[in-house]
Formats: C-alpha cells, structure tokens, sequence
C-alpha cells in the first residue's frame, strides 16, 4: 500500500506544480487539447507500477512500457505541435521493443523474446538513421559528394602505398 501512496502523491506533486505554473506564467497546460496523452500514459504507468509493486505477472509489463513510451512521445508530439512527427514514427515500432525487452528482463529472460526486440529495434534504428541521413543530404551539396569521395578514397590509396 505504501507504493502505491507513493506513486500517487508524485502524480499529484507533478499536477499541482503544473497548476501553479498555468497560473503564474498563464500557459494553459490543462486543456485538453495538451492532456489528451495523459489517458495513454496513466494506463502505461499503471500497469508498470501494477507488476513492479507486486512483482507478478511480468506481462503487465508489455502493454505498461508500450503505453508508456507512446504516451511520452504524445506529450511529446503535442507539445511541439506535431512538428517532428515525421521524424519521430519509429518511436511506434520502438515501444513494443521496449515493452516485450521489459518481459524479457523481469520474466524469465526467454530468449525467444530477443529476437522480436532485435527486429523491432534495429527498424528503428535504421528509420531514424535513414531519416537523419537523408536530412543531411539535403543540406549537403550532393554534386560535391563523388568528388570528396574520389579524394578521401585516393588519399587512402597513396597513404597506404607510403606504409609499405
């Protein structure tokens, strides 16, 4: 029960500090327009504290860290505006990375469950790193690109004439 008092109370620490910031800097924090993710993220923190303060059923974990991560990224989302959601929808597939590498870490550690976490991850990680390339790219001057290349390459290729 002391958990669970103690979970509660920081949930309402985080809301109080957030109505006196609405009042004194006028930011409008609890519309609805700006909670909405908080009914994503109750749940996902629900089931976390669910498993972590009984220590059983290590399912809850999946659908906790999955809720969890989706809700941050949605408080995330709405707090910029929805101006990096282009960028930011491998935090989808990330999730449930997230949530079954919690199962795996507190349930038993199947390895069966590595190989779903090892997919779901490295898609993320290539989106991202795709995203991020292509976004240098654009401000690079691709027609540059083969000549710096052809020299980089030409330059190993004398250097390592020289160690010889």
């Amino acid at each position: 029960m002391r958990g669970k008092n103690f979970f509660w109370g920081i949930i309402l620490i985080f809301i109080g500090v957030g109505a006196i910031l609405n009042n004194i800097f006028n930011i409008h924090l609890f519309t609805i327009s700006q909670l909405w993710p908080v009914f994503v993220l109750i749940p996902g923190l629900s089931f976390e504290e669910g498993y972590f303060s009984r220590r059983k059923d290590p399912g809850l974990l999946v659908p906790g860290g999955i809720l969890t991560t989706i809700g941050i990224l949605f408080f995330f989302e709405t707090f910029t505006n929805w101006h990096f959601a282009e960028y930011t929808w491998p935090v989808y597939l990330l999730a449930v990375a997230i949530g079954l590498f919690q199962l795996y870490l507190f349930g038993g550690r199947k390895r069966g469950l590595l190989v779903p976490v090892f997919i779901l991850t490295t898609i993320s990680v290539i989106a991202f790193a795709t995203m991020l390339v292509g976004n240098v790219f654009y401000w690079v001057n691709t027609s540059l690109l083969i000549p710096i290349i052809l020299i980089a390459l030409g330059v190993y290729m004398v250097s390592k004439n020289f160690r010889k």
